[in-house]
């Protein structure tokens, strides 16, 4: 039987930033992945001939501290590329024509009567308990926040946004001090997923795809993890950084109040199809994103910020439910392309948690169930989405572990 100090279940981010910051403490670390690529979340789309393009998360910033550390500690620093004026246009998308906008002209937007009967009001409402919708719509006004806003917020997380909490765990957006000796938005010569890479080519990390976990079990003084295959791997800290229905699978037996726990946070489907298309044949000023008002997805987001002399990709986030063919007669729509001029398509389905109000105290109760157990969890349902705010439950874990070790 195989033995770890650590066993890392997912390669996403969280799941790699535990592993990094295990085999920074000397521990040898082996991470399992169920896919046969890495990342998660983050996955850098690679063509042959060098071509790259993110199909899932796509932008970071100077304030996601705890990521740069990573890039610092890898080697990555000098590599950062700044993202380009592209960055600064998007559309939004209603009735078939495309309004281009830049964040001030957003504001030309609102319905401004609107605005001034709500805003005076609305702006001395606390965040705490309070969604999205209703704390925005006390800002702006209800028709302003759905005609406007709400589309916006949908396209951050792929999802309808509206019941998310405005403030807290499972947030959308939170206040980070910035390091202003990093470009203030940023990405990698090869995609973000060079991160990813960097981290599993550590040399006390083992990284090990197509291999699913299976079960876990409790034996002597840790844990033996049984993968889909059948081998049998032991280790003293086993870490659960797969999607949070995996975890609550995993631990149902283990510890069937923390499965019912984890199994609280709501989900999501989204489907992802990426394309790459000839420069000269799309029509499309360059742009960092496109949002629809309403439509079958939730944003098509470019690779523009990059710009490629010969090349342009699209990242199309669609609601659930869609077929290929329905996607791609979409996609050919929008760009104004026949589909044999969408190159090397790309799909990928992705589940993600839909927090709604009280997000809070549904990790708090998951942490509670955790006390005392050297069993790790992390992933995007503790404090968000964001690639930063996995990391930071990946490193709180870490140090809850290694107090208990």
């Amino acid at each position: 039987m195989r033995v770890h100090d650590v066993v890392v279940v997912g390669s996403g981010i969280s799941g790699l930033s535990f592993a990094h910051r295990a085999a920074g403490a000397g521990k040898r670390v082996l991470v399992l992945e169920r896919r046969e690529r890495i990342g998660g979340c983050i996955h850098s789309r690679r063509s042959d001939d060098g071509y790259w393009y993110e199909l899932g998360a796509h932008t970071v910033y100077n304030s996601y501290s705890r990521l740069l550390d990573i890039a610092v500690a890898a080697g990555l620093a000098d590599r950062l590329v700044r993202r380009g004026p592209a960055r600064a246009r998007f559309g939004l998308l209603k009735n078939g024509r495309v309004d281009w906008l830049t964040p001030p002209r957003v504001l030309l937007k609102l319905n401004w009567l609107e605005a001034a009967l709500c805003g005076p009001v609305g702006i001395f409402r606390g965040k705490e308990g309070r969604t999205v919708e209703e704390y925005y719509s006390g800002l702006v006004g209800r028709g302003n926040f759905r005609r406007v806003l709400s589309p916006f917020f949908a396209a951050v997380p792929s999802q309808r946004a509206d019941a998310f909490p405005v403030s807290g765990p499972g947030s959308l957006f939170k206040k980070r001090p910035r390091r202003e000796e990093f470009p203030r938005s940023f990405g990698l010569p090869g995609g973000l997923g060079e991160i990813c890479a960097a981290i599993a080519a550590h040399e006390k990390i083992e990284v090990r795809t197509g291999v699913g976990a299976e079960s876990l079990r409790p034996a002597g003084g840790g844990f033996i993890l049984r993968t889909d295959g059948g081998e049998e791997i032991e280790t003293r800290f086993p870490v659960l950084a797969a999607t949070h229905r995996e975890a609550a699978r995993l631990v149902r037996d283990l510890a069937p109040e923390l499965s019912a726990a984890i199994a609280a946070v709501g989900q999501v489907a989204v489907e992802s199809f990426g394309v790459r298309v000839r420069r000269e044949r799309c029509w499309m000023p360059e742009c960092a994103f496109v949002v629809p008002v309403e439509d079958v997805f939730y944003s098509v987001v470019t690779r523009d910020p990059f710009p490629d002399p010969d090349w342009r990709a699209f990242a199309f986030h669609f609601r659930e439910g869609l077929g290929r063919e329905e996607k791609i007669a979409r996609i050919s729509d929008l760009l104004r392309v026949s589909p044999g001029d969408l190159e090397e398509p790309a799909e990928e389905r992705t589940l993600l948690p839909a927090p709604r109000v009280g997000h809070a105290g549904v990790v708090a109760e998951i942490d509670r169930r955790l006390e005392g157990l050297r069993l790790g969890l992390t992933g995007n349902y503790f404090q968000g989405l964001a690639i930063e705010d996995c990391i930071a439950r990946s490193e709180s874990e870490w140090e809850r572990l290694r107090a208990l070790s």
